[in-house]
Parts: C-alpha cells; structure tokens; sequence
C-alpha cells in the first residue's frame, strides 16, 4: 500500500477520494539504476507514475542503435504507455532507470475507470499527454532542421537542467548513441566546444561552462 501522503506530495491537484483510491488499488516497483522498465513489444499492463529518480525514454532500432527521446521525473508518467494501455497494444519505446527510481503501477482498468470518476486525473492524463508531445516535437525539430552540433548543445543543456548539475558523468560513446551518432564525430564536436571554453573535458565528467550561445 502506497502512503497517501507521498501521493499527495508530488500529485498535489488529485482529489482525496482519487488519491484513497491510488494507495489502495496501485503499487510500488522500485527499479535499480540500468534496469529496463520497459521494452519493445512487451505487453503493458499497467501504466507508471515517477516517485523517485530519473527514467530515459528512447526507441531503439533493429541493430540495437539508441535514440533518446526524453526524461521522466518524480511526479510526472510515461504518456506513450498510457497510449499503449488504453489500446492494449505493445510498447513500441524503451526506459531506463538513470538513477535507482521508483514507480506507481497503476493497473490498467483503474486508468480508464479514473478517466471517468476524477476530473484530476483526466486533467493529470491530458497534460501528461501534452507535455510529452511538446519535448517529442522540440527533439524532432533538433533532429529535422539542426546541424550536429547545435543538436548537441541542445542534448547538453537538456542534460545538465534534467539533472540539475553542471557537471556530467557522460561519455561520447553514450551521447552518440542518444543522438543516433558515431562516437568519432561526437568526440570532434566536443572538442570544438571545449576549445571555445563553453564546456570543460575532464577525465570523468563533462563539466558544462556555458551553453548559452
């Protein structure tokens, strides 16, 4: 049983009734850092509200290529497996816990039955929805009309606001593969910025000193 309190600190617009409601019919699933969450073709039973921690959402290609599409954090859901859950389809995207993370399961035929009883939670679905279709259009648009390298001051400044530090504990290897890149081309680019004093390339981390061009 989830402790209505916690439910209330990070959903603070559900109603009492929806949030008795959630701690009594929902779980908890806690996730390690790496651990998958979710993958491709898997059936979706259950949809997933973040508690704690940091998930990545991205699709991956027949060779196993990566390509990120956004991040979930605490009070926020996983609006492409509500989709998959209303139809009853199989997820076509992949998570990833960045951190050690846990989630609110929610069964499917509470989401739908909500949806009708608590105008909170149609709100919360809608805006999930919407929130989701902005990041996913904004990454798109860096993918269409973007050189390289302004993708990656983006993917950077997206990085270093998602996790709320300066510094990254990144490699080329994974940020080419988020950007659907070589690493050889990543590692050039990274150069470039280092050379004109907006980041800094240390030994373990990327430390950001200014992206704002």
């Amino acid at each position: 049983m989830i402790e209505e309190e916690k439910i209330k600190t990070l959903f603070p617009s559900f109603e009492p009734e929806l949030v008795l409601s959630m701690s009594e019919k929902a779980d908890i699933r806690e996730f390690r850092e790496g651990q998958l969450l979710m993958k491709t073709g898997q059936n979706i039973r259950s949809t997933m509200l973040i508690i704690n921690g940091l998930v990545k959402i991205f699709r991956e290609d027949a060779e196993g290529n990566e390509f990120f599409m956004y991040y979930l954090q605490p009070g926020q859901a996983c609006a492409l497996s509500m989709i998959c859950a209303t139809r009853q389809e199989t997820s076509q995207i992949m998570a990833r816990a960045v951190t050690d993370t846990a989630t609110i399961a929610i069964p499917l035929e509470y989401m739908d039955k909500w949806m009708t009883q608590y105008k909170s939670w149609y709100h919360f679905v809608l805006e999930s929805y919407r929130s989701r279709f902005e990041e996913l259009l904004t990454t798109v648009d860096h993918i269409a009309f973007r050189n390289m390298d302004e993708r990656l001051v983006f993917y950077l400044k997206k990085q270093k606001e998602t996790l709320k530090t300066d510094r990254l504990y990144i490699s080329n290897t994974e940020i080419a593969s988020d950007l659907n890149s070589s690493r050889e081309v990543i590692s050039r680019l990274m150069k470039k910025l280092a050379d004109r004093k907006l980041i800094r390339l240390d030994r373990n981390y990327v430390h950001i000193l200014n992206l704002d061009l």
